[in-house]
């Protein structure tokens, strides 16, 4: 990958591209390394075709962020950018490929301000139940989907998490199936529960696939034979896409499968800091973006406690 100009002109041609690696070192989760690649990668083309000419520096990260806010992207995806463009001018410092006062620069280039609650994307009940349905389970590939898409809607799970499960994940707890120790976000483990039809799903797929021990989903070849031994995030990416799609639903990814989780759970009046604990989040207030839930002063908790003082 070609080096920036000036103030890294000194780097070797493929000085960007160590630093990049260093940048996605910094940080753990799949996710994360792919998103800080795809920002790094953009910008670097976005870099290429306007050639502003200052080179690495504050003045062409602030020009890259209005250039992300003209193309009406959304605050969160901006902020990921611009975490990624400020570690890599921290590495390119310590690397001696940049002045540490103008990385301390980049560094203070602001991200943008998230106003309001972002909804994202749920499905319906109907909506979810026409999604699992949709895959042709005559097939062994269509038993596998809709093993695959019980399980994001009904454990609430991260595609990446879905891609890393195993059969000795599930296992029975207090007269129920669970998924237990889930390394999610930040190292964080927990147990999730599992709806009886998503266990049932899963069931139809294994014994169909005949396998029992190992990642939980695998790769079925066109010739409807499984093929390798575990699915990858993106091809669980892809499979949600296509069958939404199929049905209608042209914007829905699998982390909105894992929204109608929570949405559809806390319609059915399940405890909120249950849904916490099974989406792993860290912070109840992350639970409640999901969820899209604001703070209801007429209908409000201290009116369900139930208490009388007499006079």
């Amino acid at each position: 990958m070609e080096t920036l100009p000036s103030p890294i002109t000194q780097a070797p041609s493929d000085g960007i591209g160590r630093l990049k690696a260093l940048v996605l070192d910094s940080v753990n989760s799949p996710e994360s390394k792919r998103a800080y690649d795809r920002a790094i990668t953009d910008f670097l083309k976005w870099y290429s075709a306007a050639d502003p000419g200052t080179g690495f520096t504050r003045a062409t990260v602030q020009a890259y962020r209005a250039h992300l806010v003209e193309q009406a992207r959304a605050p969160s995806t901006i902020n990921v950018r611009m975490s990624a463009i400020r570690q890599l001018a921290i590495e390119a410092a310590d690397n001696g490929l940049m002045a540490p006062e103008l990385a301390a620069a980049i560094g203070r280039v602001k991200g943008i301000k998230n106003e309001g609650v972002r909804t994202g994307n749920w499905l319906t009940v109907s909506q979810a139940e026409q999604l699992i349905k949709s895959p042709d389970i005559r097939t062994l590939k269509g038993k596998r989907d809709r093993a695959l898409i019980a399980v994001l809607i009904g454990c609430g799970l991260r595609r990446e998490e879905t891609a890393r499960l195993t059969f000795e994940h599930i296992q029975q707890r207090d007269g129920r199936w669970v998924i237990v120790d889930m390394r999610g976000k930040g190292g964080r483990v927990r147990t999730v529960p599992m709806p009886s039809w998503t266990k049932g799903a899963i069931d139809e797929w294994t014994i169909a696939a005949g396998c029992n021990s190992g990642r939980l989903f695998r790769p079925v070849n066109r010739g409807g034979r499984l093929w390798g031994d575990s699915m990858t995030a993106q091809s669980i990416f892809e499979t949600v896409k296509q069958y939404a799609t199929g049905i209608g639903l042209k914007e829905i990814a699998p982390h909105d499968l894992r929204r109608t989780f929570a949405k559809l759970a806390y319609k059915g009046k399940a405890a909120l800091e249950q849904i916490q604990l099974s989406l792993g989040h860290f912070s109840i207030l992350t639970t409640e973006k999901y969820l899209g839930v604001r703070q209801d002063l007429t209908d409000a908790p201290c009116d369900r406690l139930g208490l009388k003082l007499g006079g």
